[in-house]
């Protein structure tokens, strides 16, 4: 079957040949007025975090205020200097906790996993916020679906992956709506943060703005799409910030440009500090740094965050000693195959409008793509057939950390067609497994390595090799992936975030804290490969 999905290039210039829009807006970018826990409440928040009275430093950045945060500081800066003061007491004085995402739903268990996955969809929604002051919580105009679990809030990269359920599903009601929130924080904010709390708005995620767009469109009317087209160009913006000035050979936030004058794209965060929602393991692994090295550690884990991949061998020079993260230091293929995408759509889109200066912003973006694409077909290293990331300091490709990544060259169309099956080639001798393709095939004890298997990446590697004639592994990765989901399903009547797809009777594991179910992406991709398998899936 023809991949419905991946888009890319001319076929995608076809599709969303649309109708007008709005000029990008010189609207300055403003910090929401919410509460922001790591600085709101003084040694409050340090103090409660390392403390350990939480397993998980997120649910305290989560929890509300019950009060103005300077009063709460205040209570406890006198509180804590009393005879028996007791510091989860003060806290559940003060603060209200959240509940994790769909708690207290149980499922049916005469339901097929197809019926569980549409019955979820109302569990995982949430309505229109309020603004609250007293919240760490991002306030979105528009209906959202949350990953579940601790994940309380939307998430940028899952919701295209959970965007491919909702379709299947009929509910592009809610793919509207997600997509409108996303403009929205773009117009409000300046970019999509990795998700919608106060603590994440430092980082981005994998830019998925033009792959959700060009689902929704699709999926209704190709002419809903340019609607959107301020919101990608200035989307693009900020991940292109400092691209004119930046100098050979150097580095500015989320750019880089190489010797050669192309620019392309890395991983960052603005804040060098230790991520308030994993606080602790932060600050304990900092500690074991030298003060001079702890600053470059708290920006590249928090650079990792933004990468979706959190954490991985892929972005570290030691696969056993998260210390030696090095993704700032990185050009990630599929983040550049992300923006070689967007870049089309926007000149796609431009072209079509055909106001004034529109041919020649087409052109300019157009241009843009070509370039990147042709650095992108440089991380291709022919002697071991795969896609790599590169070191842009030094500029060698780092072929010791083979990764699912190199399916992104393959899903969006830039690979040639004898990389594409090389890539593949590849794939299924070394990373198709019994429950489906693995992440890596290291085995570091984080989440995304080996063993495991992620919805959003068998996506995109079953979908890639399909575009490139290997439908057969496609369908082969794809019949193994879902029988994997739904033999777990039928035992625990759950939905997960990740599996172990080496040893499919194991619960997936590694990261800082327990595989949550629910769950977004998984339901979404489940849909996405249900309606490509006929029989394969019991509605």
């Amino acid at each position: 079957m023809r991949n419905r999905y991946a888009v890319s290039g001319a076929r995608y210039a076809v599709v969303l040949l649309l109708l007008t829009a709005c000029r990008p807006s010189n609207r300055q970018a403003v910090r929401p007025p919410t509460y922001d826990p790591a600085h709101d409440i003084g040694s409050l928040f340090s103090d409660v975090q390392l403390s350990g009275i939480f397993p998980d430093s997120k649910e305290f950045v989560d929890a509300r205020p019950r009060s103005a945060p300077a009063t709460i500081e205040a209570r406890y800066d006198s509180a804590r200097r009393t005879s028996g003061f007791v510091l989860r007491a003060f806290v559940d004085q003060h603060f209200v906790l959240s509940e994790p995402a769909g708690d207290g739903y149980h499922t049916v268990a005469s339901q097929s996993m197809v019926q569980h996955i549409n019955a979820l969809w109302q569990v995982l929604t949430r309505q229109p916020d309020s603004a609250d002051a007293r919240s760490s919580l991002i306030p979105l105009p528009s209906p959202y679906v949350v990953p579940g679990g601790r994940f309380r809030e939307v998430y940028y990269w899952d919701s295209y992956f959970t965007m491919l359920g909702l379709v299947q599903s009929g509910r592009t009601d809610l793919v509207k709506g997600m997509l409108d929130n996303f403009a929205h924080l773009i117009t409000t904010i300046g970019h999509i943060p990795n998700g919608n709390r106060t603590y994440y708005l430092t980082r981005s995620q994998p830019p998925y703005f033009a792959a959700m767009v060009g689902l929704y469109a699709r999926a209704t009317d190709s002419t809903k799409a340019l609607a959107y087209l301020d919101a990608l160009e200035k989307e693009y913006a900020f991940w292109m910030d400092g691209a004119d000035t930046v100098s050979s050979g150097h580095a500015y936030r989320r750019v880089v440009r190489l010797p050669d004058n192309v620019v392309l794209n890395r991983y960052w965060d603005d804040s060098a500090e230790p991520r308030p929602e994993s606080y602790r393991p932060d600050v304990e692994i900092g500690q074991t740094l030298p003060e001079s090295l702890r600053a470059t550690f708290y920006r590249n884990a928090r650079a990792t965050a933004e990468s979706g991949w959190d954490f991985s061998s892929r972005w570290m020079r030691d696969p056993k000693d998260l210390r030696t993260l090095e993704t700032i230091g990185l050009i990630p293929v599929d983040l550049n195959a992300l923006l070689y995408h967007a870049e089309r759509t926007i000149a796609a889109l431009r072209s079509f409008r055909h106001g004034a200066g529109d041919e020649d912003v087409a052109r300019r973006f157009n241009q843009k793509a070509d370039a990147r694409r042709q650095a992108i077909l440089a991380m291709y290293d022919p002697q071991q057939g795969f896609f790599f990331d590169r070191r842009w300091r030094t500029g060698e490709l780092v072929t010791d950390r083979p990764s699912l990544a190199a399916a992104a060259p393959l899903y969006f169309g830039i690979a040639t067609q004898d990389q594409g099956q090389h890539v593949a080639a590849r794939l299924e001798r070394d990373f198709l497994k019994p429950g489906g393709f693995v992440t890596t095939n290291f085995a570091s004890g984080q989440q995304w390595d080996a063993p495991n298997g992620w919805p959003p990446l068998e996506w995109l590697t079953m979908e890639g090799v399909r575009r490139y004639g290997r439908a057969d592994l496609a369908d082969k990765a794809a019949s193994r992936w879902l029988a994997l989901i739904n033999r777990t399903y039928q035992a625990t009547g759950r939905m997960m975030e990740k599996y172990d797809v080496v040893s499919t009777n194991r619960k997936a594991g590694g990261g800082e804290y327990p595989t949550q179910d629910g769950f977004g992406w998984t339901n979404g991709v489940a849909l996405a490969l249900c309606a490509q398998t006929a029989g394969t899936c019991k509605n």
